[in-house]
């Protein structure tokens, strides 16, 4: 036993040392902007550029937009599937999982096919248009994470006593939706969440090809021609990413401290 875990620990040091050796050089690096001295100035500079702060607020802004659009996509078909439709349960889950199958550029580029300004849909035509592409994008890229999310925790409710209560009440379709299901798997909704607005913040291919001033672009654009502030940005994106997922931890133990509403 003391040999299992000594091995274990040893495990676990290699793995923080792979993990944050490079964490701790990229953020020792981004303070170095200041010859001779440890400094802020790269974080400073990151953000007093106008094209941080309108490139992040974009991309925040499609991220809301995709969970929001997600969100109302996802549950109710999710719902359906799980109260009417178990049968159609595989294809659905096989569906969802075709974004992490097909590479994004390939998904972009039949976009691009599909809806350009000749096109009998014409969504490259405009700048609304083009965004609205790009938040369908987005959701196509979430529908993995969000799916499986929202499923899980409609696992731990009993979705057809749930409606037939609602039911005899006399509640309607919408009713039963936005007060009995959406409150009971908020949870898989704010997992999903979170985990769709890490996929936004630094998304790049999509963005790009679309021509939208997204914050995926804007990193590989300063990396390309500076040297301390890509250092600064992917210190900041990581604290993103982890703020995210420690908010995604904080939901699970709420969720599962929490009994479900009847």
């Amino acid at each position: 036993m003391k040999l299992e875990r000594l091995l274990a620990w040893i495990s676990i040091a290699i793995g923080v040392t792979y993990f944050f050796v490079p964490l701790l050089g990229t953020f020792e690096f981004s303070l170095r902007m200041r010859r001779g001295e440890y400094s802020f100035d790269a974080y400073q500079s990151v953000f007093a550029d106008a094209s941080f702060r309108a490139t992040f607020g974009f991309s925040m802004l499609m991220a809301m937009l995709t969970i929001v659009f997600g969100m109302l996509l996802v549950v109710p078909t999710a719902y359906w599937v799980r109260l009417r439709l178990p049968q159609m349960r595989p294809v659905v889950e096989f569906v969802t999982l075709m974004p992490l199958v097909i590479p994004a550029i390939v998904i972009v580029f039949g976009y691009l096919r599909l809806y350009n300004s000749s096109s009998i849909l014409p969504f490259t035509g405009s700048t609304f248009g083009t965004n609205v592409l790009l938040v369908c994008s987005y959701i196509t890229l979430s529908l993995p994470y969000m799916y499986r999310a929202v499923d899980t925790a409609m696992r731990t409710i009993d979705v057809r006593t749930l409606t037939e209560a609602a039911e005899s009440l006399g509640a309607k379709w919408p009713t039963i939706m936005f007060r009995c299901i959406f409150p009971n798997v908020m949870s898989g909704v704010l997992s999903g969440a979170f985990i769709t607005l890490a996929i936004v913040i630094g998304e790049f291919t999509m963005a790009s090809l679309l021509g939208r001033p997204a914050f995926g672009p804007y990193l590989q654009l300063v990396g390309a021609n500076r040297a301390y502030e890509p250092s600064a940005l992917a210190m900041i994106a990581f604290a993103v990413t982890w703020l995210s997922m420690g908010l995604l931890q904080l939901v699970s133990r709420f969720n599962r401290a929490a009994p479900a509403k009847a």
